[in-house]
């Protein structure tokens, strides 16, 4: 079965190295796994192993000459491929762990076709480069429309908060324009940029470095890119290698308030 994705495009090989990692991510949920311990509190567990082992799988079979970075398994082949697959077989390992549903799965190669998966409500969000769209079994494929409308703003308050100095989250949060305007809800996972991008947020903020490349970003930055989003540094400069953070909002207006915001003394 595998074999037959070796004439599909980029999105679908995307669509079904998600696919894949979901369907073990869901099938081992509620199990006793044991963590694999990285340092600084981060760890990993049998589950995100074995959904990245079904990931690379379908993109081996399908894409056997391109490289590909894994949350788990590290750089394999040239990191300076021309075609790289960033993959996190389970984004959210901290919620899984615990029982907590809110998790993604996310594969995107660089600069191209990208998806993550919602393990649990069957959920695929994915791009093609050009435009965004959702895709849930049983019903066809809907273009993602971003909207403020919801005025839910994700922030993740998960270190490290490289730009303290200057900005923190936290703050945001109590600045009293935001209390005004808008709902605040913390999600620490890439879920949260395909709800941006699919009109379920309003808006999106991090602090940290250049998340362009990242694993855990990469497909949530091209989706939101894809459907329109706005997509800066919380500099309000665009993403890449100087970047600084990420603010990813459904409109201008939107982007415009949360930048005057962590930008202004209370």
């Amino acid at each position: 079965m595998i074999n037959s994705y070796a004439s599909s495009d980029d999105a679908a090989v995307a669509i079904a190295g998600a696919r894949a990692g979901a369907d073990v991510v869901r099938n081992m949920y509620g199990q006793r796994l044991n963590r694999i311990d990285k340092g600084a509190g981060d760890f990993a567990t049998a589950a995100d192993v074995e959904a990245e082992k079904a990931i690379l799988g379908v993109i081996r079979a399908a894409r056997p000459d391109d490289a590909v970075l894994g949350e788990e398994g590290g750089q394999q082949g040239a990191a300076d491929a021309v075609r790289q697959w960033l993959v996190d077989p389970l984004c959210g390992t901290l919620n899984y762990a615990v029982g907590n549903m809110l998790v993604a799965v996310n594969v995107a190669l660089r600069d191209g076709a990208a998806a993550v998966a919602d393990p649990f409500s069957g959920e695929v969000f994915f791009t093609d480069g050009e435009s965004a769209w959702v895709r849930h079994d049983g019903a066809d494929d809907a273009l993602l429309a971003p909207t403020p409308a919801t005025r839910l703003v994700d922030v993740n308050l998960d270190p490290p908060f490289p730009s303290a100095a200057g900005f923190r989250a936290v703050d945001l949060l109590a600045h009293p324009e935001f209390v005004e305007r808008f709902r605040p809800r913390v999600v620490s996972t890439t879920l949260a940029l395909a709800w941006v991008a699919a009109g379920k947020r309003a808006a999106y903020v991090t602090d940290g470095g250049d998340f362009s490349r990242s694993v855990h970003f990469a497909a949530g930055i091209a989706l939101c890119q894809a459907a329109g989003c706005v997509v800066t540094g919380i500099d309000g400069a665009p993403i890449g290698a100087a970047g600084c953070g990420l603010v990813v909002a459904a409109d201008d207006e939107t982007h415009g308030l949360l930048m005057s915001m962590m930008h202004s003394r209370n």
